[in-house]
């Protein structure tokens, strides 16, 4: 059996002595998909943290392909190909858009053509400094950026909130476009439950630092009542 892309095992983890995350497992296969699911305060983003190697790991293992990483920099990971999309989005503010994208940029299938053809609102833009866009051109820019780098995995935290749904109606096209024509795998922290289980293969749901549930995305669309029971959002049965 080939090795999973991404693999944590009993992985205890958090800031300093506190701890956020415990007993935590999963795998993401090659151009697999997982949706991280939760109330607010639950450890998402910490998970997504601990996979780029910004939190103190006290037990357990991360492996890449095969490799342990449990201890090596953020920027090494990087270099094997982890891309990472931050709530904050952190673009370059007195950088344009194209100068935002090339100072990232790495060899492989996604270029300045392959991004702009995939984000033509930032297309348009390219000559405009960071802080001229707005909050949902901003995003488009940061995920842009992260695929730039040509990433194998790309995690996303909450790349939809507070965006217009217009916004959002164009970067779940983006990210499902991008899925289905590279391949890419995508770890997708997002409030909205019902786009990033359309986006993705798995789920899992945390609470308290622990996953609590794990199933098919597809399985979870589908059970309102889980749903409701474990993050507090109710979805129609039609969705």
């Amino acid at each position: 059996m080939a090795e999973p892309l991404l693999a944590m095992r009993d992985v205890r983890a958090g800031y300093g002595d506190a701890v956020v995350l415990d007993d935590l497992s999963l795998e993401i296969p090659e151009q697999g998909s997982l949706a991280v699911l939760g109330r607010n305060g639950v450890g998402k983003t910490t998970l997504l943290l601990t996979i780029m190697g910004y939190t103190n790991v006290q037990r357990g293992a991360i492996r890449w392909r095969g490799e342990a990483i449990t201890n090596i920099q953020p920027h090494r990971r990087a270099r094997l190909g982890i891309g990472w999309v931050a709530q904050e989005r952190e673009i370059f503010p007195s950088l344009s858009v194209e100068e935002n994208l090339t100072v990232a940029s790495r060899p492989g299938t996604w270029a300045l053509p392959r991004v702009y053809d995939l984000f033509p609102r930032i297309a348009e833009r390219r000559q405009a400094m960071g802080n001229q866009l707005s909050g949902g051109e901003q995003q488009m820019l940061a995920i842009a950026r992260a695929l730039m780098t040509n990433p194998a995995l790309l995690l996303l935290d909450e790349p939809l909130e507070g965006l217009a749904p217009i916004i959002v109606e164009e970067l779940t096209r983006a990210i499902h476009r991008m899925r289905a024509e590279e391949g890419t795998a995508v770890i997708l922290v997002e409030q909205h439950a019902q786009v990033a289980l359309s986006l993705t293969d798995q789920a899992l749901v945390l609470e308290r630092g622990k996953i609590v549930h794990r199933a098919g995305s597809q399985e979870l669309l589908n059970d309102a009542a889980t749903l409701d029971r474990l993050i507090g959002l109710r979805i129609s049965a039609s969705a």
